[in-house]
């Protein structure tokens, strides 16, 4: 009996169950960098005890002494040009033009309402050209969701085919115009 009383009692002063002082000193920032626990030497280590984060080691990093932000978001120092209103003009009558050929041929898709649709897609590329566009990298998908809803919302013939149409000009042709119309404005600006 006066075995198991020293054991109990060696069991709890045994530096492992007494919990530390409180302190009220705020914990690390990190303590994974600060602690190493290490498992009580008493109890089996099966594996998923030894999956668990409490026995993972950790080796403390040397850290670097602070130098500032070293890396910079380039993205966020360049800013797009401001639309140009002359060339969204001369974007805006090429795009009706391509339109009206292509949805001509497209009879069966929007019979006699191809002038109409033409319109609505025209007056929605061309609030778009007049007031985002700024160049290569501005062109959206947003005005041509807007043409397949908007000749949806009006009840006219082939709003999918109208936008899809209109997307694949855009894309092949807006931003190469974009370049060819601006080419020579950098050199005028130096």
């Amino acid at each position: 009996m006066a075995a198991a009383a020293s054991a109990v009692i060696a069991l709890v002063s045994s530096p492992l169950l007494i919990p530390p002082p409180k302190s009220n000193a705020p914990p690390p920032p990190f303590p994974s960098l600060f602690h190493r626990p290490v498992p009580c030497p008493s109890l089996p280590l099966s594996p998923s005890r030894l999956s668990s984060p409490r026995f993972h080691r950790s080796i403390p990093l040397k850290r670097a002494p602070h130098r500032g932000n070293r890396f910079t978001c380039r993205a966020a120092e360049y800013k797009f040009p401001d639309p140009i209103p002359d060339f969204a003009a001369a974007e805006t009558d090429r795009f009706r033009t391509h339109m009206l050929e292509r949805l001509t041929k497209k009879k069966e898709h929007f019979g006699d309402s191809v002038g109409e649709v033409v319109d609505v897609c025209t007056e929605i590329l061309s609030n778009f050209l007049h007031t985002e566009y700024g160049g290569p990298g501005t062109l959206l998908v947003i005005p041509f969701i807007d043409m397949a809803d908007t000749l949806r919302e009006k009840g006219l013939p082939g709003a999918p085919q109208a936008a899809r149409a209109a997307i694949v000009w855009a894309q092949k042709h807006v931003d190469e115009d974009w370049n060819e119309w601006t080419v020579g404005e950098d050199s005028d600006l130096d």
